[in-house]
């Protein structure tokens, strides 16, 4: 496909006013201005007719497919509230693609997403990346497992409350995941001898600890909930303990402590944005929070927390930050590139570049203008219809 005459956002270049992108096989094969547009073109065109051509948006954390629309309980599958610590959990044996929020989420430019878990555990499970779109979920995954996903503060307490068990407190909260980062380091240590040496004995098999290997071995990272800047304290605390990679997930009050968090070299998924400070951990809620985070040197993206927010409404999201400060280009790199690095897939996604997946995106008008739509999506180079 050939999509010409439209305002080009390659997100890793200058934005050009008048340009073209050629796709082949699925991959993006050249970008540039009209006067280097191909003069002999066999396959399909696209018209943008002035338009803008992004990259397809990336939601760096949302619960897609995981909660299903409209169905209530019977399609609630987000959250084993049944046991503090259950890192074995994987989303892809949840997700439902079959969900109508896929196709909302594809119509609406969002081609690719993170999702899994909820946060009524301190240790939630895996959360998987995929393409939104696809029938089959092995089909669609782009990396599985993506994250573990830990989760500090109001949710596991007021969940574990309820139930008269542990947590209800913060610090039972870090406990818990300190326990389990401990066991997994010397169930690792105890593998790792029995292969050895021939005389050690092999330790009985724990699917929680195996799930856990990966993060305190430093493959698999870790995306913490959390709101209140002492949580987010706690997770940044917790992750130099045990030298683990991680992500900030929501950080509302990040503007707080937002140098630090640029000390500390911490990435920051933001959001959601669309709502009210429904809980005490939300009351420092900012619409410039975003912004506040940039302007520290904290690298940002921009999510919905599906079905939070809608996830179709992932740009408007990057419009609110845009309109409370942050500059427009940056916002909308904070639901393309950003997100795609900071889940590890910025080698596929996120930019026009040539090699790159053909996820992309036209819009009518700038894609975080509200009155402008969707005029074309293309996944893997394939347009999606209706």
């Amino acid at each position: 496909m050939l999509i010409l005459n439209g305002t080009v956002h390659p997100m890793d270049a200058p934005v050009i006013p008048r340009g073209f992108v050629a796709v082949c096989g699925g991959k993006i094969a050249q970008v540039g201005p009209m006067e280097d547009c191909p003069a002999a073109w066999e396959g399909e065109s696209f018209d943008a007719r002035g338009g803008h051509i992004v990259p397809g948006f990336v939601d760096a954390h949302c619960h897609l497919g995981m909660f299903g629309d409209a169905l209530g309980f019977e399609g609630d599958d987000g959250n084993e509230a049944t046991d503090p610590c259950t890192p074995h959990l994987r989303a892809i044996d949840a997700v439902n693609p079959q969900d109508r929020c896929f196709q909302e989420a594809r119509l609406g430019g969002v081609t690719t997403v993170l999702t899994g878990p909820g946060s009524a555990n301190p240790i939630s499970g895996q959360f998987v990346a995929m393409k939104t779109s696809g029938r089959w979920v092995d089909e669609m995954v782009l990396k599985a497992p993506a994250a573990m996903k830990l989760a500090l503060g109001e949710n596991p307490k007021g969940v574990y409350n309820e139930r008269h068990e542990t947590p209800v407190t913060r610090m039972a909260t870090a406990a818990i995941i300190r326990e389990n980062l401990r066991k997994a380091l010397e169930y690792g240590e105890r593998l790792d001898k029995a292969a050895a040496d021939e005389e050690e004995d092999k330790p009985d098999y724990d699917a929680k600890l195996e799930a856990l290997l990966p993060v305190v071995r430093g493959e698999l990272p870790v995306h913490i909930h959390a709101h209140r800047a002492d949580d987010i304290a706690t997770g940044v605390r917790i992750c130099k303990e045990f030298g683990l990679k991680y992500v900030i997930v929501h950080g509302t009050e990040g503007h707080l402590i937002a140098p630090l968090l640029a000390r500390e070299g911490a990435a920051v998924i933001t959001g959601p944005c669309l709502g009210d400070r429904s809980k005490p951990e939300l009351a420092n809620m900012r619409m410039d929070g975003p912004s506040l985070l940039f302007r520290a040197g904290v690298k940002i993206a921009i999510c919905t927390d599906h079905p939070e927010t809608p996830v179709q409404h992932l740009p408007l999201c990057a419009a609110m930050a845009a309109r409370a400060g942050l500059e427009p280009e940056q916002a909308l790199a904070a639901i393309t590139r950003y997100p795609a690095e900071i889940a590890g897939l910025g080698d596929r996604l996120g930019t026009l570049t040539p090699g790159k997946d053909a996820d992309l995106v036209v819009t009518t008008g700038h894609p975080l203008d509200w009155t402008s739509r969707v005029a074309l999506v293309c996944i893997d180079g394939k347009k999606i219809e209706g």
